[in-house]
């Protein structure tokens, strides 16, 4: 678990990161500036969203490639400017967006569906060479059960909703620490 300081110096980083991006300057995140936690590898992944809670950006990685304020750093630019769901963002944008980031823990096989619980867990579904991941607060933002989740990250994967009760349907969970700036009040 990040300490309340150590999520706001998270949180702040991708903001910065972002403007930086946007004005055309390098970003300034020295190693020396994060403490050994934040140098840790994790997989991580910012979500930006509007005001109105549409969504506007999200992308990350959930294997712990590297040291965890790089990793946001990195996700916060392409959620920002990569994500082909969207335009990038655009000078001005950035004030409107609301930050959140998800500290991925490590990924579990899932061997009975019954051992998935909706809002503590996030689901990655893969078969052949589709693969689909919601994060864990994506079955608690739109009040979906066990069994919705489940055919959401299907469809989040390109397959059809019921592949996941197919024999070579894999199905895994993961755990993730979500904070963004409105609890923080960054």
């Amino acid at each position: 678990m990040l300490s309340p300081d150590q999520r706001k110096q998270l949180l702040r980083l991708a903001r910065a990161t972002i403007a930086a991006v946007l004005e055309h300057r390098p970003a300034e995140n020295d190693e020396a500036d994060f403490d050994e936690t934040l140098r840790r590898p994790s997989g991580v992944f910012v979500t930006l969203t509007t005001h109105a809670d549409d969504l506007r950006g999200c992308i990350g990685s959930i294997e712990p490639v590297a040291p965890l304020y790089k990793a946001v750093a990195a996700s916060a630019i392409n959620a920002a400017f990569r994500d082909p769901r969207f335009n990038p963002v655009r000078e001005g944008e950035l004030e409107a967006l609301r930050i959140e980031i998800s500290v991925m823990g490590p990924v579990e096989r899932v061997t009975d569906v019954e051992e998935i619980v909706v809002g503590r867990d996030g689901l990655i579904i893969s078969r052949g060479r589709n693969a689909g991941l919601l994060l864990p607060q994506v079955a608690t933002d739109y009040g979906w059960d066990r069994e919705t989740f489940l055919c959401h990250t299907c469809m989040k994967a390109g397959l059809p909703t019921e592949a996941w009760r197919l024999a070579g349907t894999r199905i895994e969970k993961f755990s993730a620490e979500v904070f963004g700036e409105e609890e923080l009040s960054v």
